[in-house]
C-alpha cells in the first residue's frame, strides 16, 4: 500500500512539474519575442548615439579652432 501511495505522490509531483515547465517554456517564448523586437531598436539607438557623438566632436573641434 505504501508503494502505491508513494507512486501516486511522485506522479502528482511530476504532473505539477510538467505544468511549471510548460509555463516556463511559454514565458521563454515571450522573452524571445521581446528580444527580437529590442535588437533592431538597440541598433538604431547605437547609430543615433554615434551620430550625436560625431556632432559633438565637430562642435569641440570648432571650439578649439576658435580659441
Amino acid at each position: 500500500m505504501t508503494e502505491s501511495s508513494e507512486s501516486e505522490v511522485l506522479a502528482q509531483e511530476l504532473s505539477s512539474m510538467a505544468g511549471k515547465l510548460a509555463a516556463v517554456e511559454a514565458r521563454l517564448k515571450e522573452v524571445e519575442a521581446v528580444l527580437q523586437r529590442l535588437e533592431p531598436a538597440s541598433e538604431s539607438t547605437a547609430r543615433a548615439l554615434e551620430e550625436v557623438s560625431a556632432h559633438w566632436d565637430a562642435v569641440y573641434r570648432a571650439m578649439k579652432r576658435a580659441e
